[in-house]
């Protein structure tokens, strides 16, 4: 009985991170709701944005820096748009930094919320297999990571997770994250300086949809319109260059096994 408890305890020593930031999620979606970070959103709002961000530039800065950190920490839905959004509010390179720094630091909030629910009993109940592939990711993480991050084809919570699943250390995790999201940072809050003329399309669109009396009229914006073939050919191929070390790595590996066999 009394060799029970511990185990008990600490198993919701580590679950009691996750449960805080599932109930916050929650209590998020159903204050803000679904549609909180959105072009609407923004619409809606853009005249007290605009006078807050101009009478208080650094103030902006901070809050918008801290709800990009808890968005992202609680995965809500939007932090491509938010990215974007940086852009239009404080310009292509400050935005990008506020964005970096926003992106980095709920990355790792939920990475280290994954890694104490989950990473340390999964790799303790892995199989062989499995034991393999994860101390496979661990030993080449930095690379791994970067790649990740660089290739806009892996969604971004998705990315925060494997690492936590897999033990890697915070430090290659970090610095990968802050190195890796600097890229598509810039391409869009770069979209953002062109948000103006995007906004006045939708609400052209918006107007035009409610006077041929559709049912659903919304102004919507697709962030992701943003990454061209050109630009996602140009971040795949700061991917593969991310990648560069381990093929080199295992490349040199492959060689000098005939030698050893010698």
């Amino acid at each position: 009985m009394s060799g029970a408890s511990p185990s008990g305890s600490g198993v919701w020593r580590r679950l009691l991170p996750l449960a805080v930031v599932l109930a916050a999620a929650i209590a998020v979606y159903w204050v803000a709701g679904p549609r909180a970070i959105s072009l609407e959103a923004l619409i809606r709002h853009r005249a007290e944005i605009d006078a807050f961000v101009g009478r208080h530039a650094v103030a902006a800065i901070l809050a918008y820096t801290g709800i990009y950190i808890v968005a992202v920490s609680l995965s809500v839905p939007g932090a491509t748009f938010l990215t974007v959004t940086s852009g239009f509010l404080f310009g292509v390179w400050l935005g990008a930094a506020a964005s970096v720094v926003g992106a980095t630091v709920g990355a790792t909030v939920i990475f280290l919320v994954a890694r104490t629910a989950f990473g340390e009993p999964l790799l303790a109940r892995a199989g062989p297999r499995l034991a393999e592939l994860a101390r496979g990711f661990r030993d080449d993480a930095f690379s791994y990571l970067l790649f990740l991050r660089l290739v806009p084809a892996f969604p971004f919570f998705l990315v925060n997770l494997v690492p936590a699943f897999a033990g890697v250390r915070l430090g290659p995790f970090v610095a990968a994250t802050a190195l890796g999201v600097i890229p598509g940072a810039v391409v869009f809050a770069f979209t953002g300086t062109m948000l103006d003329s995007i906004i006045a399309a939708q609400e052209k669109a918006h107007a035009d949809c409610l006077a041929s009396g559709a049912p659903a009229c919304m102004l919507a914006f697709n962030a992701r319109d943003a990454l061209t073939p050109h630009v996602i050919g140009a971040l795949a191929a700061l991917g593969l260059l991310a990648l560069l070390p381990v093929l080199v790595k295992r490349w040199r590996a492959r060689r000098a096994r005939p030698s050893d066999l010698r």
